[in-house]
This record gives C-alpha cells, structure tokens and sequence, in this order.
C-alpha cells in the first residue's frame, strides 16, 4: 500500500499540524489552483484542522468547471449533427450548455460517447471511416500533451475523419489575472504538482517574484497538503516570496521535455476565455496553423458561437475565490448535483461539487461581495 498509507500517516499530520500552528501569528490565505487537491482538502477535512487565522481559498482548479458555456455549447452544436460520433471523457456529459447537457443530446438520439482517452476516439475515427469522430479535448496542461498526440498521430495516419474540439487553459496566466483582481486577497499558492510534473516550475519564480507571493508546487495526498501549507506559512511569516517543490517525487524543474515539445508542435498559444470568469490573455491553447484541418471549431463552423452566462450561477466568484460555494444563495437548493446550475456542482473536481459531498453546508461568517464584483479578464 505505499503511496497510499505513506500519505495518509495520522502521526505525520499532527506533527506538521503542530508545527503549522506554532508557527502562525497573523491571518493568512492562500490559493490551491487544483480541483483535485480542493476535493482532497474537503474530503480529509483538512480545512477543519488548520488553524482558524490560516484560510485555504479555492482557485480556477478544476478543468471542467472553466471550460466556457460557449464552447459547451459548440460542443452540443457538434454532437447533434447525425454524422458526428462526439466522444468525452465523462464528467463533460452533465455540465450544464445554455439549454442542455450532452446526456440530453445523446438521448435525442445523438451518437455521443464516453472515452478514456483522445488515443480511443482516433481508434473509433480508424473503425468508422464513414463518420466524423471528434474529441472534446479540455483540461489545463496535464492534459494537453495526449490531445496533441492524437492530433498528431491523426494527421500521421492519414486519419481525415478526426478532429479535436480544444479548449485547453494554462495556469500561470490565471495566477496573474487573480492577483491582477481588484478584489483579490490572496497571499500565496499551492501550485497542482501535476501541472508541474508537465510543465515544470520555470514560470513561476517570475510571479512570485513580480507580486511578492510564495508559491509551493504541492501533491494530492493529505500529507502533501500540509507539507505545502506548512512550507508556505513559513515564508508568509518569514517575508519570503519563493518558488518551493514539496512534490519532488512527481515534479522536476524542468517538467517533461518531450510532453512539452509535443504540445508546442501541435498546438499555440492563445486567449482564452475562462466560464464565469471571462478572457484571460495568453490563458490557452489552440491548434496551431500546421493542424488548423483537425479543429472541430473550424471544421464544423461553430468558431463564432458566442453565449450568455447565467445571472443566477455565482460559479465564477467561486472560481476567482471571491466566494465559498456555500455562500451562494442556489447552493444545495436551485442547485445540486442532480439539478446544476454550473460546472463546479457537476465536476468531480468542483468546489461546489466538493462543499456539498463532504457537507460544508453552513455559510461562512465572512460577509460575501457583491455580485457585481469586478471579475477577472
């Protein structure tokens, strides 16, 4: 069981719980920019056991819940076409589009299916030649080097009936675009190891730098979250303003060179629009000019579908970390996993999704903003 228990040593977690509360002195909050260490956060209750001074606040982290409503909505567009095989992983299938979700297309007869990687669909193009098979590529970088090996093994093969609908974003453009908020109150970051186990952690001095915030690249097991809670109350104490790994199982400074010269092969930098948040520049990934042929957007006609967010969803105010899920007024009521309004109640990654399962249910005492707060982008 090791990497399993090695993480989850009760002993090891009150020593650095200790240490974490004798060193505080002041409030301090920090961001995790990763869904899957929210959920790990909740599902611990490591939230509970921290000191009270020490907030944790839950970032733009989860892949699915940033995809824009208007790229949902290509995508429903797409897959209602009776030529389309629309493949997806999973937790794509219920995120709410304008009016309906890809379950409802598939129920009204859409061939749309759910896949286990970009690598299956191309299977699924090779075995149908007579459809468009297309592949909803979302994710932040962890994801984008498989996306781009399917593009590329695609265009290899002389696979004509695939194509890619990306909505891929980047982490250190979202950092600066939240520190860049007029509203913003975050003081350092827990950066996603496994962003950083692709990417590296050259970006990130810049920041930290720039803006005077420690960031710790941090791991998903309990232990590696207060490890990287604890190294980051040391410098916020301390002054500092550093580039820490407390991951360095996963995380080397220089990422995975061959993932990352796949991804600048196939794919180019561009802005991407955020859901609830809006445009951050330089945020996102789209193929580039050399595989412009195998972009669904293009392929299909759907680049220029533009939408209207929800007045009544506040997911974006969670995403910035303006609010915590339960301090909006449709938590647990107009919305739930079974009748959602956003993204972050339907993903598996989802700070809404998260504060319901694990029961955080209560409202904060701290008074929520505005709505009409200033967002990002």
């Amino acid at each position: 069981m090791k990497y399993i228990d090695e993480f989850n040593d009760p002993e090891l977690a009150r020593r650095l719980l200790d240490d974490i509360h004798a060193t505080v002195t002041r409030p301090w909050a920090m961001m995790e920019v990763c869904g899957g260490q929210t959920h790990s956060i909740m599902r611990h209750g490591i939230d509970q056991l921290l000191p009270d001074s020490v907030e944790l606040i839950h970032g733009p982290g989860c892949p699915v819940c940033v995809t824009p409503l208007e790229m949902i909505d290509k995508a429903l567009e797409i897959a209602s076409r009776p030529e389309v095989v629309f493949c997806s992983f999973g937790d794509m299938l219920r995120v709410p589009g304008t009016s309906r979700d890809l379950f409802r297309v598939r129920s009204e007869g859409g061939d749309v299916r759910v896949v286990y990687s970009p690598l299956d669909a191309l299977t699924i193009a090779q075995q149908n030649p007579d459809r468009q098979v297309v592949f909803f590529g979302i994710g932040f970088e962890t994801t984008a080097p498989a996306n781009a090996m399917a593009v590329h093994e695609a265009r290899r093969l002389g696979i004509g009936n695939f194509s890619l609908l990306a909505s891929h974003v980047r982490v250190p453009p979202a950092i600066e675009a939240i520190m860049q908020a007029p509203l913003c109150r975050v003081q350092a970051f827990l950066a996603a190891g496994h962003v950083c186990s692709v990417m590296g952690t050259t970006e990130y001095p810049r920041l930290a730098d720039r803006y005077r915030v420690p960031i710790v690249v941090t791991g998903f097991e309990p232990l590696d979250i207060l490890e990287g809670v604890r190294r980051t109350v040391h410098q916020l104490e301390r002054g500092e303003h550093r580039v820490e790994n407390a991951y360095p199982r996963a995380v080397r400074s220089e990422g995975n060179p061959a993932a990352q010269r796949m991804i600048e092969e196939v794919f180019e930098v561009t802005d991407r629009t955020w859901r609830g948040i809006g445009t951050i520049p330089d945020s996102g990934w789209r193929l580039s000019e050399a595989f412009r042929a195998y972009d669904a957007e293009y392929r299909f006609d759907v680049a220029d579908l533009r939408t209207q967010e929800s007045t009544v969803c506040r997911s974006g105010e969670v995403l910035q970390g303006l609010i915590k899920p339960n301090e909006c007024g449709a938590f647990g009521t107009l919305c739930t996993p079974r009748t959602p309004l956003g993204a972050t109640m339907v993903s598996s990654e989802g700070a809404c999704a998260a504060y319901y399962l694990y029961r955080r249910l209560d409202a904060s005492a701290v008074p929520a903003p505005s709505k009409e707060a200033t967002p990002i982008g």
